[in-house]
């Protein structure tokens, strides 16, 4: 995009942000005809002060509408930026595999080193260091595609393996920072690749990654529908399918499926969905990783809290929140705690408990802060406090909303 007018990079932003020009001009002081003419170039932009002014608007580093490198901030480590969202966008365009069909396979890297890779990415994720992250990923997936396009034989189930969980982690935290067409592009990629790789639990899990993604962009029906016709599949039928990751991936299509008729007000199917991953989770015996999944009995607790924000019925999720036993909660990964912290937020916000909301969102920040801080609907939390607070929020609020960038 460097080649481009810079009024064409500010019509690019501004659709990106999905702010139409009037909108815009109206952001910005201007009319919608001056907006127009910028854009169109008839206009000059050479003012650096309604440079920063749009910059600003546009939620975008000023370098970048003028095509140069954007500088690094110290205090945006914790969050995505645009030049990490461009480039995992150009790591997921590329076709790596029909190249190699034609011409000869590039040098992949070492499958050990891939799994190490891989390993060290998921623990980035539920450790909730997402800048840290989609810096890397780029990279992972030049990589794993790489590896997948190249090696054959035995090797091949492998390395489709690693790209598909690869493809998971990229879909997983660009949905957690809003990008939800990315993350639904990648987890359709992470479901083709699992079934090549011959592993029905990665095909499994990789399914609940489609559902979220589906939930996040507003298709909830079909995100319902594709996870109960997976966990259907694969329900525990005999003893041989008592296997932890079996149950894990078994219960976390449930868990799926029941946010995702949460979303489409169906209280009875929600219902039905969590007993039975709170079935799946007692025969597990307690909480696991398995296939990344930290499912087991905390986590389903997790998800009836959850599940209850999205029905609106903000009170039954604080009553989730106190079943939960505080060793076990505190045994698990941070992206896990933190994003039900988030979630318990959102409830006492709906049932007026303002207070609790903000002291909520500032022990899911001292906890992970990526999750507070850059994920949208924390974004909509803290407004939705600081909107309905009589008078000024308490000082430490109002400092976390200065982080986050939200306004009072």
């Amino acid at each position: 995009m460097d080649e481009l007018p810079i009024g064409r990079r500010v019509a690019y932003w501004r659709g990106r942000r999905k702010m139409s020009q009037q909108v815009f001009a109206d952001r910005l002081g201007k009319s919608k005809s001056w907006v127009d003419k910028v854009e169109r170039g008839v206009r000059r932009l050479d003012k650096f002060s309604v440079l920063y002014e749009i910059a600003d608007i546009l939620q975008v580093d000023v370098q970048l509408l003028l095509g140069r490198d954007p500088e690094r901030r110290t205090d945006a480590l914790n969050c995505i930026d645009q030049v990490e969202v461009q480039e995992i966008r150009a790591a997921l365009e590329r076709y790596d595999s029909i190249s190699a069909y034609f011409d000869a396979a590039p040098c992949p890297p070492p499958l050990d080193d891939m799994r190490k890779a891989v390993n060290h990415a998921w623990l980035t994720y539920q450790y909730a260091r997402y800048g840290v992250l989609t810096r890397a990923l780029p990279k992972l997936l030049r990589d794993a595609q790489a590896a997948d396009a190249a090696y054959r034989g035995d090797q091949a189930p492998v390395a489709a393996h690693l790209l598909g969980q690869v493809y998971q982690i990229a879909s997983s935290v660009l949905r957690k920072l809003g990008e939800n067409e990315l993350a639904w592009l990648a987890a359709d990629r992470a479901l083709a690749v699992s079934q090549r790789a011959g592993d029905p639990l990665l095909a499994g899990i990789a399914t609940t990654r489609v559902g979220g993604a589906l939930l996040a962009l507003g298709r909830a029906r079909p995100a319902l529908e594709l996870t109960v016709n997976i966990a259907q599949r694969l329900a525990p039928s005999t003893s041989a399918d008592l296997r932890p990751g079996q149950l894990s991936v078994y219960g976390m299509l449930l868990l799926q499926g029941a946010m995702a008729a949460a979303r489409l007000g169906d209280s009875a199917t929600v219902n039905d969905l969590l007993d039975g991953a709170d079935e799946a989770a007692r025969l597990l015996g307690g909480d696991d990783n398995q296939y990344w999944t930290c499912f087991g009995p905390t986590n389903v607790l997790l998800h009836r809290a959850a599940a209850a924000v999205e029905l609106g019925e903000g009170g039954r999720a604080v009553e989730a929140d106190e079943q939960i036993v505080p060793d076990n909660f505190n045994a698990l990964l941070p992206e896990r705690r933190a994003h039900h912290l988030l979630d318990l937020a959102r409830g006492f916000a709906q049932v007026g408990d303002l207070a609790s909301a903000g002291e909520t969102l500032l022990k899911g920040d001292r906890l992970a802060p990526s999750e507070i801080r850059c994920r949208p609907i924390a974004h909509e939390v803290m407004s939705d406090v600081l909107r309905r607070t009589r008078g000024a929020p308490p000082s430490p609020i109002a400092e976390l909303a200065e982080h986050m960038g939200v306004g009072i």
